[in-house]
């Protein structure tokens, strides 16, 4: 027997997640418009507690009826609040943060670009769909919104290569397609969306310093600027993951020595350098948690692999956001202050 399309399936849930989208619209808008450089944990929790569980269960709920994993749907929809945060796009006032050009939504031919008519919208193409069973395709209602992505994601079939030859043909993007992917693999692995919590590079019991070091001048390998926060201890301290994330990047760096980059879901790099070595049987696309030790101090780079001693041992600690197309660095130091306070108090409890 065929299985109902999916628009007509969305109509068995839509009643009960209804509910769930009307009381946290309001909580929603403040958080998204609340992050900035600076606060890179997800400060929904504050405003209401339950708004990532409520969250997975729409993913959940929506994967059901799409066969899409909810984890890529929660992925899809954690890149494009990225993307709003560094691009400045609108934000609706519901629990999604997928975000719809006009012309996508209703298609770019469409002499109406606020189309809200599914069979119009459909003709000229346009990605707007009815997910509520109104008859009507909103870009501010999650529910359409949810159901357009899931149409769009679905349209060569729901295997990973699918989903994501699906994910490029619309971004037109690998960047984009590897930021999803790798916010997946977290949220497949900690089976959460409840990922906020950070913690400081160093045991706070350890001897070590630092000051705010953003913009110092760096001379070796030709002028440059400090792009980080030096934190100075003593040989084989342990380095410890400041985030949940997935490992990035690992290996030697001519200006960073031993080095590793983890990549959390506020699509924040963070990048520690001079290592002395790696935790054992660490590697790339590994899934990390925060105070998880992934490597020790040390003073390596400055030259070819295993170059070491230029300079006293530290931690080089940077963090770079993404824009979609390219990265840059911003200041750790208020990060890594607030970080420590709050290792700190943990300690004192």
């Amino acid at each position: 027997m065929k299985s109902k399309p999916f628009w007509s399936r969305v109509l068995i849930c839509c009643l009960l997640l209804s509910a769930a989208e009307s009381e946290t619209h309001t909580s929603l808008a403040a958080t998204q418009a609340g992050i900035s450089d600076h606060s890179l944990a997800p400060s929904a929790a504050k405003v209401n507690p339950n708004l990532n569980a409520e969250r997975k269960e729409l993913f959940e709920k929506t994967s059901i009826l799409s066969d899409i994993p909810w984890f890529y749907l929660a992925a899809v929809d954690q890149y494009e609040k990225t993307m709003n945060i560094v691009k400045k796009r609108p934000v609706h006032k519901g629990i999604t943060s997928i975000y719809f050009p006009e012309s996508d939504w209703a298609g770019l031919l469409n002499p109406d670009q606020k189309d809200t008519n599914p069979n119009s919208i459909s003709f000229f193409h346009g990605f707007g769909r009815d997910g509520s069973g109104d008859g009507i395709a909103e870009r501010n209602n999650d529910l359409d919104i949810l159901a357009s992505m899931a149409f769009l994601m679905s349209r060569n079939g729901t295997k990973e290569a699918n989903l994501l030859i699906n994910l490029w043909n619309y971004y037109q993007n690998s960047r984009s397609v590897e930021r999803i992917k790798q916010f997946a693999t977290i949220y497949a692995t900690l089976d959460t969306l409840d990922l906020g919590e950070h913690a400081f590079p160093l045991p706070v019991s350890a001897d070590y310093s630092y000051r705010s070091t953003w913009g110092d001048s760096r001379g070796w390998g030709g002028h440059r600027s400090h792009e980080g926060t030096d934190l100075f201890a003593r040989y084989g301290v342990p380095v410890r993951s400041t985030c949940y994330g997935i490992v990035e990047v690992k290996g030697w760096n001519p200006y960073g020595g031993w080095r590793i980059g983890i990549r959390d879901t506020n699509n924040v790099y963070h990048y520690y350098a001079h290592l002395s070595g790696f935790q054992k049987g660490i590697k790339e696309n590994d899934i990390v948690k925060p105070g998880q030790t992934i490597g020790w101090v040390g003073s390596s780079g400055y030259g070819k692999p295993g170059t070491s001693g230029k300079f006293p041992p530290h931690l080089h600690f940077g963090l770079y956001r993404d824009n979609g197309l390219a990265e840059w660095s911003f200041d750790p130091y208020p990060s890594l202050r607030k970080w420590e306070r709050e290792d700190r108090n943990k300690k004192k409890k």
